[in-house]
């Protein structure tokens, strides 16, 4: 999805958490994720011991925008490191392990994650190699493990997928948009003067072409085209456009 508004440009600061890179491979993946990462107003992101070295020039590239997320990264040699200073570390799986550590899904373990923020608590979440995901020795350091409900026949998700997700989810716990809403595209809801102004019109016109008939149903056919306007969201937009509709649809051939 595009556009990007700069003129429109929000920075999200205070306290999150840190997002962190095990062993990544591929620097077009780790650039990924830092889009996925700016995307939702997220900045800390750490990477263990990558593949190919860091600075990455194709991280770079692939990050085209969010170079301020790669600018920022603190880069370790161990998982252990990465995760010194925190307080609380989540884990994403997509396998079973035989540990007995608390599940939860994206949603439960952002909720999670902000409020031990809140608290002043340092938070992290760990994302493992695209080829085989974290391994034990860095999954026992997380105190809670993070699985999405995806297919089990085919569960692995890109690394930069799975930071989108995450990152996803931590935005929304704190973004005060509507579930729905309606983009007006510059015009308003129709009054109910409006709709009124329309209905006669409509009627007007329907009753000089005896549309009414038979003349016991007339009232029920009535009610029923008023109807059919109230149930519409219309804007003040659409009521012109039917007015000239039906403008329209009155003229005769000759005033063509």
């Amino acid at each position: 999805m595009s556009g990007t508004d700069h003129a429109q440009a929000v920075e999200w600061s205070g306290p999150q958490p840190a997002f962190i890179l095990v062993e990544p491979q591929m620097g077009e993946n780790i650039g990924a994720a830092a889009r996925a990462m700016y995307n939702f107003g997220l900045e800390w992101m750490r990477i263990v011991n990558p593949r190919d070295g860091w600075p990455n020039q194709k991280a770079t590239t692939m990050a085209s925008g969010a170079a301020r997320v790669l600018d920022q990264v603190r880069l370790t040699q161990t998982t252990a490191k990465a995760c010194d200073d925190l307080h609380y570390v989540f884990a994403t799986t997509a396998r079973t392990r035989d540990l007995t550590k608390p599940v939860m899904t994206p949603e439960r373990a952002m909720a999670h994650a902000r409020a031990l923020i809140d608290e002043g608590k340092k938070v992290g979440v760990l994302f493992g190699p695209e080829r085989a995901g974290l391994a034990n020795n860095d999954v026992v350091r997380a105190n809670a493990l993070i699985s999405v409900p995806v297919n089990p026949a085919f569960a692995s998700l890109n690394l930069a997928q799975c930071v989108l997700l995450l990152a996803y989810e931590w935005r929304r716990q704190d973004a005060d948009v509507p579930a729905e809403a309606m983009a007006l595209a510059g015009t308003e809801y129709a009054s109910g003067i409006e709709v009124e102004k329309l209905s006669e019109r409509l009627e007007e016109r329907l009753r000089n072409r005896r549309f009414f008939w038979p003349v016991d149903k007339a009232e029920s056919m009535r009610l029923n085209l008023r109807n059919l306007f109230s149930r519409m969201p219309l804007t003040s937009a659409d009521v012109r456009m039917l007015h000239g509709v039906f403008r329209s649809l009155v003229k005769k051939p000759q005033d063509d």
